[in-house]
């Protein structure tokens, strides 16, 4: 692991870092806060997963969660959302799709199979390296993300529900599988056999049995991307068939953007501290 920056923040240090990723066969960068208490003992870690075109820095520059995590003795790892570097394949023109776009799957179809498994980097190989690295409490996780990342954040949630006390959501696409601008990235990425998306769709995970206690869902009701690729209320009924509490709450007037999560961090970074152990 590679240092890239530090800088003082809130008594705590806000710090950029670079490591070798064999899982993703390239050099990936994460963002981690670490709170004043951490000079003393290991605290709990809350995991944020960004959404398309990000990297970590969009929510480390505008997500405003510093203040707070200081004040609750939180640490927020804030990962990349896709591989990076020349030799990873990619679509220039193509927002939703490649560079910045990796949907927090394992990729099995060529040239993509490579470099984009993301999932396996969030799940396995960046964790290991945080705790060797940084001085978290591995059994006080939780997980959370916006739009892309909060689609990460639920199905890596409903896939691990042993390692997470807690899950929220900005936005999230819940239903990938029919979603406009997820669907395409799932056929490079995963095939045409829509069977083998299942694995990465939260609907589609809560019908095949999958299970997690709550989740906590912020929706802006004037975000443009809402009916064709968020599709809330398709989770709140899975949720309710499911037996699954979904708090779901439409922010009215809220859109798409930083200015929408930053206004609803504080409500997200309390939720997690009470499930995970202020």
């Amino acid at each position: 692991m590679k240092t890239i920056s530090t800088e003082n923040s809130h008594g705590g240090t806000q710090g950029v870092y670079v490591n070798r990723s064999d899982v993703c066969d390239c050099d990936m960068t994460f963002a981690v806060f670490l709170p004043p208490q951490a000079k003393g003992r290991k605290l709990p870690v809350l995991w944020y997963l960004s959404g398309l075109t990000c990297t970590h820095a969009n929510v480390m520059e505008k997500g405003e969660y510093r203040r707070l995590a200081a004040e609750l003795g939180i640490i927020i790892v804030c990962p990349d959302t896709s591989p990076r570097g020349d030799a990873v394949p990619d679509e220039p023109d193509n927002w939703q799709f490649g560079k910045g776009a990796g949907f927090y799957v394992d990729a099995t179809e060529p040239p993509f199979a490579q470099n984009y498994r993301m999932y396996s980097y969030i799940v396995d190989e960046l964790p290991k390296l945080i705790e060797a690295e940084f001085p978290v409490d591995m059994t006080r996780q939780g997980i959370f993300g916006h739009s892309m990342g909060g689609h990460g954040a639920i199905t890596i949630a409903l896939k691990n529900p042993e390692r997470f006390g807690s899950c929220s959501a900005f936005a999230p696409i819940s239903h990938p599988s029919v979603s406009g601008w997820s669907k395409p990235a799932f056929q490079k990425y995963l095939g045409s056999d829509e069977k083998n998306w299942r694995a990465y769709d939260a609907c589609s995970l809560i019908e095949d049995g999958h299970r997690f206690p709550e989740f906590l869902v912020d929706q802006g009701t004037a975000d443009s991307f809402l009916e064709d690729g968020l599709r809330p209320e398709e989770l709140r009924q899975a949720c309710e068939t499911a037996g699954i509490s979904l708090r779901l709450r439409m922010q009215e007037g809220y859109g798409h953007s930083y200015f929408f999560i930053s206004t609803f961090m504080e409500d997200h970074l309390r939720w997690h501290a009470r499930r995970l152990g202020e």
